[in-house]
């Protein structure tokens, strides 16, 4: 047990990226089995239509978009300082306004612009990485592609192999836990490529109707970072609101923060449960924690992660030791826990 908890400590990395693989197998997977179901097409050849459209939609987005969303992006890098000074002087009128706010100290007025710099540069320190590991990157995304195809084209390959490595006695729980591996995930992966669509494409209408600074950029950004829980939604609501507030003043502002906020709620409650199927239905506070745990033990991959990770977790939980060791099959085919997920 040494040793193995070792192993997994040492080749932690090496696990993250099979894992990602595994998530986008699942995808390509669900996408052959679609065409397979509603065009009657092979399953070889749903799975190449489903790497084509893929990497055709990947191509066309990049094209389209990438051009102004990088020079949106370069903009805001280089009109940060200015941004912020906007924000200062801005925040220093509001609180000489509210006297309320006038006796709590004289730091507050730099509050916000500090936030935003740390912001910035966290951002900047986590895409640094990255850049620098270049080579290491692109092998490890090659394998998680490579990966995820064979995956998606033979999963009973591996199945197969897991149950064989299981007791004869235990083999029908074995299967039982990756059938219902194979939902949740799936679940996840279709849902969260919705939402972030979705939180993209809405939130740039909606700056975009506002004429906020850089809508383009923040819609990007809003929808990239819906992966995160909770953190993801605060962190894109939050910026563009700052950068209204120094551009534009208070009521600005206000209507963008609203705009992320309605976004977001219109995700939660109408397009979320409807995708998901409440496969992956994980407490607030375990999301929160998880995504801190996570984020704290392997970085910014942790967060990309978090939630499948936590999924897992809670469909073994409930099979090994709820259903198996307790003997309680109360939660036999259902959701991992009766509660909506955190998405805002």
């Amino acid at each position: 047990m040494v040793a193995l908890v070792a192993l997994v400590v040492r080749t932690v990395d090496v696990l993250l990226v099979i894992f990602l693989a595994v998530l986008l197998g699942v995808y390509l997977r669900a996408i052959a089995d679609l065409l397979r179901h509603r065009l009657h097409v092979p399953q070889t050849v749903g799975l190449l239509s489903g790497v084509a459209i893929t990497v055709g939609a990947l191509v066309g987005i990049f094209l389209l978009i990438a051009p102004a969303v990088g020079q949106q992006v370069q903009d805001l890098l280089a009109n940060l300082p200015r941004f912020l000074t906007d924000l200062d002087a801005t925040t220093s009128r509001i609180i000489r306004g509210m006297p309320l706010l006038r006796r709590l100290g004289g730091g507050t007025s730099s509050l916000f612009g500090n936030m935003l710099n740390e912001v910035f540069g966290f951002l900047r320190g986590a895409a640094v990485p990255y850049l620098k590991g270049g080579v290491e990157f692109l092998i490890e995304g090659v394998s998680v592609i490579v990966m995820a195809v064979y995956l998606a084209r033979s999963p009973e390959i591996y199945t197969r192999g897991i149950l064989a490595l299981t007791p004869p006695r235990h083999r029908p729980l074995a299967r039982s836990i990756l059938d219902d591996l194979g939902v949740t995930l799936r679940a996840w992966v279709v849902g969260q490529l919705a939402s972030m669509v979705l939180l993209a494409a809405l939130t740039t209408l909606g700056l975009w109707a506002l004429d906020v600074p850089y809508f383009l950029a923040f819609g990007v950004f809003a929808g990239v970072a819906a992966i995160v829980p909770f953190f993801g939604t605060l962190l894109s609501t939050v910026l563009p609101a700052l950068i209204a507030l120094g551009a534009a003043g208070l009521p600005k502002a206000l209507a963008v923060a609203g705009v992320g906020v309605g976004v977001h709620l219109i995700e939660a409650n109408f397009v979320a449960p409807v995708v998901m199927e409440r496969q992956i239905n994980i407490p607030p506070v375990l999301t929160i924690a998880g995504v801190l745990l996570l984020g704290k033990l392997f970085g910014l991959a942790g967060l990309v992660v978090a939630v499948p990770i936590l999924a897992v977790i809670i469909v073994l939980l409930r099979h090994v030791l709820i259903g198996g060791l307790y003997g309680d099959a109360a939660g036999e085919g259902q959701p991992a826990i009766a509660v909506r997920p955190l998405n805002s």
